[in-house]
């Protein structure tokens, strides 16, 4: 099993404390696991652009993963535009990322991967 499924099977845990930002050669093997995805200046966030055909499938993703986000316990900033989604991933609470980005990042992959089949 690749990384990636790896992640996107896992489910948030509960993360507060520096103790649970990711070291950076984790945080570079879950970001080399994951398609698209850019550290954010500092390295202390992620973020990546979806790119949709119209509006309404640009919603249907954002709706799609706002369950994800709230079932997981880990919210997202996202920026909606016509034909388009930013998704950013941090971790407030450990001051950086963690593993949970890492896990919500794989789970957005892979929405919007089943959603172009």
């Amino acid at each position: 099993m690749s990384l990636l499924d790896t992640l996107a099977n896992d489910h948030c845990q509960p993360r507060r404390g520096e103790e649970h930002r990711l070291s950076d050669a984790r945080r570079d093997e879950g970001m080399a696991a994951l398609d698209g995805w850019k550290l954010d200046a500092g390295g202390n966030a992620m973020h990546r652009q979806f790119d949709f055909d119209d509006y309404h499938r640009t919603m249907a993703f954002v709706n799609a993963l706002a369950f994800i986000a709230h079932r997981e316990d880990h919210h997202p900033d996202l920026e909606v535009h016509y034909n388009r989604c930013v998704v950013h991933f941090s971790t407030h609470d450990v001051g950086g990322l963690s593993e949970n980005d890492l896990i919500c990042a794989a789970k957005a992959q892979r929405l919007y991967a089943d959603a172009n089949r």
